[in-house]
């Protein structure tokens, strides 16, 4: 194992989020659902949709808290047809347009990669560390990453409807050891979510350092990354 300051000696194997993380839609999602909708008699300008999304998914959100993270394909079927129809409440053929936006985000073009993050990925493989995706997606992701060369290597995908729970649930990072056969305190969790990925993992028992680089969590939470890169500093001797 390479010997890295941000990275506990202990650790074995090391789990990115994917959303936000190692990955981020391109164009935004604002500009996506203003694009597609259009095709199907949306007159709402992006400004309008970037207000709606925020709202419609934390809606979404709040009901998996409500039933215990538990989820799986059919569930994520259902919160993202629910939140295209209160985005875009204004089109012709819902069915059509959200069949749409669905395929849309399935496609590799869809996704840029974060920054360096090719370069973090390759060499901590080649420092013998696990390196994988922990996510709350659904079946998409798979071929999203399998279109993404910078992200060869990446395993094992452990995605949450896949498995039944989302993050933050004690359950999601359960898979992570039966996955990787490593106790809890060997895996460290890098993700963009403070509740989701800092303090679920954390609560299942692993380490995390939160990946921020906006610093909106700076004068808050001590373990944070502001580039991915940060996890390649090398501890001083």
């Amino acid at each position: 194992m390479g010997v890295y300051s941000r990275i506990p000696s202990q650790v074995r194997a090391i789990f990115f989020d994917a959303v936000g993380t190692l990955i981020h839609p391109e164009p935004s999602p604002g500009a996506a659902y203003a694009q597609i909708g259009q095709r199907f008699g949306s007159r709402l300008d992006p400004a309008e949709i970037r207000q709606r999304f925020p709202r419609a998914f934390q809606q979404q959100e709040d009901e998996d808290a409500r039933t215990g993270y538990r989820t799986d394909e059919a569930r994520e079927l259902q919160r993202w047809q629910r939140i295209v129809t209160a985005v875009l409440d204004d089109v012709s053929d819902r069915d059509g347009c959200f069949a749409a936006l669905y395929e849309h985000f399935a496609r590799p073009q869809a996704w840029r990669v974060e920054a360096g993050a090719a370069r973090v990925v390759s060499t901590l493989l080649q420092s013998g560390y696990v390196v994988g995706m922990a996510s709350n997606f659904d079946h998409r992701l798979r071929d999203v990453i399998a279109g993404l060369p910078e992200l060869a290597g990446v395993q094992p995908l452990v995605i949450s409807s896949e498995i039944g729970w989302k993050k933050p649930a004690v359950g999601f990072f359960a898979a992570l050891v039966q996955q990787t056969r490593l106790p809890a305190e060997q895996i460290l969790i890098v993700g963009d979510d403070a509740d989701n990925d800092l303090a679920g993992a954390r609560a299942a028992g692993m380490p995390a350092l939160l990946f921020d680089p906006a610093g909106l969590y700076a004068d808050r939470v001590p373990d944070r990354l502001t580039s991915l890169e940060e996890l390649l500093v090398a501890e001083a001797r």
